[in-house]
């Protein structure tokens, strides 16, 4: 479990699902441009930032070549890194082919599964949410397929400008990968992340589940101690978390 001791004064911040480059970057600009102006508006009281996966809608990195734009986005996340603020990135189900780039240019770590957290002596389970608990088969499906290593391979020989303009395509127009599907609240009995956190607890206690993927902002009471706190998105409801030391609370930018 990873030991976090917050500072004086300082914070930690959580956000998730950006889908930059959807449906395209002309019309995902506006909201990248919130997402700057957002880091750019907390980095005087942030120890922390956790961005909890798909910041891109699609992302795919080859041996020398990233895809191309977010440079605003890409410039300011070097910008906080190099001020000593701590960045920690937990891939999606859109962006899960990150392979060194963020902590080799901005010294950032990348997650491909659930981490533990102990922040101010307060326990917290982090992940993106994806192919996690009892549902979620039809992406769990994929993304076997998608983390195949000879799938990879075949993959990273397409030409790049073949490959990313692929991966738009299916990031967009796929359900399954885009999360259209199931962008609704189910009910506690039947949302997924809900009853996998509830499993978890029967092992460990935790004080707060964080996660992203649903696209939906939620804050649940699983037990007396313990929370769930879904993140949203920052296309519909531009919601983030803030944990101040002592409490976790759910967030919605200012218009």
């Amino acid at each position: 479990m990873k030991d976090i001791t917050l500072p004086e004064g300082k914070k930690v911040y959580f956000a998730s699902d950006n889908h930059l480059g959807a449906p395209t970057r002309k019309d995902s600009l506006p909201r990248e441009k919130k997402f700057v102006a957002w880091l750019d508006s907390i980095k005087h009281d942030a120890y922390a930032i956790f961005l909890m996966g798909d910041l891109f809608d699609f992302w795919f990195e080859y041996r020398t070549v990233v895809p191309k734009g977010f440079t605003r986005t890409l410039g300011k996340l070097a910008e906080l890194s190099d001020m000593g603020i701590q960045i920690t990135y937990f891939v999606g189900n859109h962006d899960l082919w990150m392979n060194g780039y963020f902590e080799e240019e901005f010294n950032i770590p990348v997650y491909h599964k659930p981490q533990q957290f102990l922040i101010n002596n307060t326990s917290f389970f982090i992940g993106h949410g994806d192919g996690l608990g009892p549902h979620d088969k039809g992406f769990k499906r994929m993304k076997k397929v998608f983390t195949n290593p000879v799938a990879k391979w075949f993959f990273r020989w397409l030409h790049p400008d073949w490959g990313v303009r692929l991966g738009q395509h299916l990031s967009v127009n796929n359900k399954i990968i885009s999360g259209e599907a199931d962008a609704t609240f189910l009910g506690e009995d039947k949302e997924w992340l809900i009853l996998y956190a509830k499993r978890k607890l029967e092992q460990q206690h935790y004080d707060h589940f964080i996660f992203g993927h649903r696209h939906l902002p939620l804050e649940i009471q699983l037990n007396e101690k313990s929370t769930y706190t879904n993140l949203g998105d920052w296309i519909s409801y531009f919601t983030y978390a803030v944990f101040d030391g002592e409490k976790l609370t759910l967030q919605k930018l200012d218009a």
